[in-house]
């Protein structure tokens, strides 16, 4: 049960810490990760918010969290990384639909950041199945309707 919240948590920093990021650095070291880079479809290939340092603030914090709690600073690194490519997969997604990074996707905006790691979860941990449904649930629900609220207090830029 405590390594389903601890992974819990560590999704929580791989989605959070960017926009923590973003307010402590602003414009520094914001390099979106496409490099302003268009589709065929002449859309952005993921947009301006997916930046460099999103990916390796998110990869360090759980990577960091992944230490302290025993679970290894690789292990941490890697379930970050894949956090943030499921996001960047959503976004990718998002645009070739012609929606912009603020349209509202519910699920497209939480589970392929969820279940990505949570593969990796389940085959370096040998965790069981249903811990790993368990979590990808509880976040995209959570994310979900909490999102609104965080919004209302100026931690997000978008209430979703």
């Amino acid at each position: 049960m405590l390594i389903s919240l601890e992974l819990f948590v560590m999704l929580v920093l791989a989605n959070g810490t960017p926009v923590v990021a973003a307010r402590l650095f602003g414009r520094r070291w914001s390099a979106p990760v496409d490099g302003g880079r268009l589709w065929r479809d002449g859309r952005p290939l993921l947009g301006t918010s997916k930046t460099w340092r999103g990916i390796v603030s998110g990869m360090l914090a759980c990577g960091l969290f992944a230490l302290i709690t025993g679970m290894g600073l690789l292990f941490g690194m890697v379930f970050g990384l894949l956090g943030l490519v499921g996001d960047m997969i959503s976004s990718f997604i998002k645009r070739r639909a012609g929606l912009a990074s603020s349209a509202r996707a519910i699920g497209l905006d939480q589970i392929p950041e969820a279940l990505l790691p949570m593969i990796l979860a389940w085959l370096w941990l040998e965790l069981n199945g249903y811990i790993v449904a368990a979590v990808v649930a509880l976040f995209t629900l959570s994310n979900i309707l909490l999102s609104p609220l965080l919004f209302r207090l100026g931690i997000r830029h978008q209430p979703h």
